[in-house]
């Protein structure tokens, strides 16, 4: 037996059907098409997102404006008014966040609004110097804790490379 003498099993091989071989035949005149249109002529290579001309949907929609900064801190802001109303000499996130002044797993900044009456002593992960000066006035002491990331930034996601 040689090579061209093989042939594949009877019914495992299917002829291709010939279209557009005149209009007496099936799969003559419009060879499946259909008529008229751009997906009858050159069978229809269309783009993804083509929208037959008119401007498409991704230009039309206006695009995002501004700018999202990774390293950006968020912090909750507390006033020395509401510090001087839980009357505690010593004040840390733990217990404002027992007063309900600020959230769980945020950062502290106290800020300059209000009068102290008495000596407190603040641990906070910032503070404004208006409300360090009020407090180093009325005989109590400021003491910042550090932010949990390198350098007070956040890490940044995705570039190990970036060194800001």
């Amino acid at each position: 037996m040689r090579v061209d003498e093989l042939s594949p099993a009877p019914g495992s091989t299917k002829a291709k059907k010939r279209v557009g071989r005149g209009i007496g035949g099936k799969g003559g005149k419009t060879a499946g098409a259909g008529t008229k249109g751009q997906k009858s002529r050159g069978r229809g290579k269309v783009a993804r997102g083509f929208e037959g001309g008119q401007m498409p949907l991704k230009q039309r929609v206006p695009k995002l404006k501004g700018f999202n900064n990774p390293f950006r801190v968020e912090y909750s802001p507390v006033n020395l008014d509401q510090i001087a109303a839980l009357e505690t000499e010593t004040i840390t996130p733990e217990v404002l966040i027992e007063a309900g002044l600020v959230r769980k797993n945020t950062f502290v900044k106290v800020l300059g609004r209000g009068e102290l009456t008495g000596k407190i002593d603040l641990t906070a992960q910032a503070v404004s110097k208006s409300a360090q000066a009020a407090i180093e006035a009325a005989g109590g002491s400021v003491t910042l804790l550090p932010l949990p990331f390198k350098s007070g930034r956040p890490p940044v996601k995705g570039n190990q490379f970036t060194n800001r």
